[in-house]
């Protein structure tokens, strides 16, 4: 929030106006014992020695800019994020922007919102998009809450695969405490090796909701098509966790009928970040836009009749139904969507569609070249995307120890979310990953004995 410093005579009169006399009142309701306690710190620094401690504490923290070739992703994705993009976000007009609640002096603010929503509907080929969310996780938990509200609560069943996101299927449940809901197919020991047309056996005419991810969890890649016409048959809405990135190559969700698509947008703009700030996208067909949360901006004219930018169905927002609103998340992350729409246009269709390209080539370089190490081999035959699953001959743990200690970051350990996946790494390529990499990644593993 912004600071705006007062003067004595303006603290004075607010004082007046709240009913004390000091700021030293305001504090009258805390316990004496409590106001002032003893925190025990360490000297003072001076700045230049303050700065200096926080440089070697930073330098500390190993990243793969600086000192580690990665094949981590798991939901978060080492890409590449052009220069441009962070020098548009740190210009003070965007970087000090809040909430735009006032249209008349928000018009720049309000002009990139809408272009992030253009964009992301036409990436999910969805008829709408808002503006956002605080990650891929809650916006999938906001699709839940569209579900309940579409059906007034009347359907409280949720059918989740077993290879959504661990994560986001636990920011579900955590959403869900108190609603009543029920929940199918959200079972880690699952058999992971049957197609999505198994869920269907758990849809029935409660169901408000099913949730798939596409490329799913494990790097694979589905057509949903019948299992969203089998889901819509039994009057149960489809929700779609997307990898933004994929969507440059792959069918859009949009045209296998989905409802909703949801997901994490750190690949377009974001850095890796230590986990965040990161930037969730939603999707959505008109007909559920009143039970959508998030800002939505609109484009309207003035009543010179140029062209201008609006907050449309703000009846949705806390600040006027309250308890009874769709929208409780106070920040849109409107810096983060500013900097994917920059990232988007910087490199245009063409440049998208080469990086998911090279995302694609590269992976299946890598999962071939190391499906021929002895006791390596890929986990599952499905088609993937930039991610798979192999298979080692030793605990993941113990892989990605051996790689850690030779300067790789290697793959998410699958045993932390599948017990019965030991010696499973699910392994994750992108664009930053040249072949010399690859290639070492590959020398490393034959050695591990």
């Amino acid at each position: 929030m912004t600071y705006i410093p007062i003067s004595p005579t303006e603290r004075d009169a607010m004082l007046k106006t709240v009913g004390v006399k000091s700021l030293d009142d305001l504090f009258d309701a805390i316990p004496k014992k409590h106001r002032f306690p003893e925190l025990n710190l360490p000297p003072a620094l001076t700045e230049m020695e303050a700065a200096a401690h926080l440089g070697e504490m930073a330098s500390s923290n190993e990243n793969v800019r600086e000192h580690l070739v990665s094949f981590l992703g798991a939901g978060a994705y080492h890409h590449y994020v052009p220069s441009v993009v962070d020098h548009m976000l740190r210009r003070g007009e965007f970087y000090t922007a809040y909430t735009p609640y006032q249209p008349e002096i928000s018009q720049g603010t309000l002009q990139a919102i809408f272009e992030y929503q253009s964009l992301m509907a036409t990436l999910t080929g969805m008829e709408l998009s808002n503006a956002s969310h605080y990650d891929g996780a809650t916006a999938t938990a906001e699709a839940v809450n569209l579900a309940y509200a579409q059906f007034r609560g009347k359907r409280k069943k949720i059918v989740m695969s077993p290879s959504v996101h661990p994560q986001y299927r636990e920011v579900i449940r955590t959403y869900s405490q108190g609603m009543g809901l029920e929940e199918a197919g959200d079972d880690a020991s699952a058999d992971l090796e049957v197609g999505p047309e198994a869920l269907m056996s758990l849809v029935d005419d409660k169901t408000m909701l099913v949730v798939v991810q596409y490329p799913d969890f494990f790097g694979r890649i589905h057509d949903y098509t019948k299992l969203i016409e089998d889901a819509h048959a039994k009057g149960a809405l489809v929700c779609i966790v997307a990898n933004p990135t994929a969507l440059l190559m792959l069918k859009t969700p949009g045209e296998m009928g989905a409802d909703i698509v949801v997901g994490e947008a750190q690949p377009f703009g974001i850095p890796l970040w230590y986990g965040g700030p990161y930037l969730g996208f939603f999707t959505t067909k008109k007909s559920y836009v009143h039970k959508m949360a998030g800002r939505l901006v609109g484009e309207t004219v003035d009543v010179r009749g140029n062209r201008s930018y609006v907050l449309t169905l703000t009846a949705r927002e806390q600040h006027i139904k309250r308890e009874r609103a769709t929208s409780n998340i106070c920040t849109n992350q409107g810096l983060l969507a500013l900097g994917c729409s920059i990232y988007m246009s910087v490199l245009g269709k063409t440049g998208l569609q080469e990086v998911a390209n090279l995302c694609y080539q590269k992976a299946h370089y890598a999962a071939s070249e190391l499906s021929k190490i002895d006791g390596f081999g890929l986990c599952f035959s499905d088609p993937f995307f930039h991610e798979f699953v192999l298979c080692c001959p030793k605990p993941a743990s113990e892989v990605n120890q051996y790689l850690l200690d030779n300067g790789i970051l290697g793959g998410y350990d699958l045993s932390k979310d599948y017990p019965a996946l030991q010696n499973h790494l699910l392994v994750a390529v992108t664009e930053m990953n040249s072949k010399d990499e690859i290639d070492t990644l590959v020398e490393i593993l034959q050695e591990m004995k």
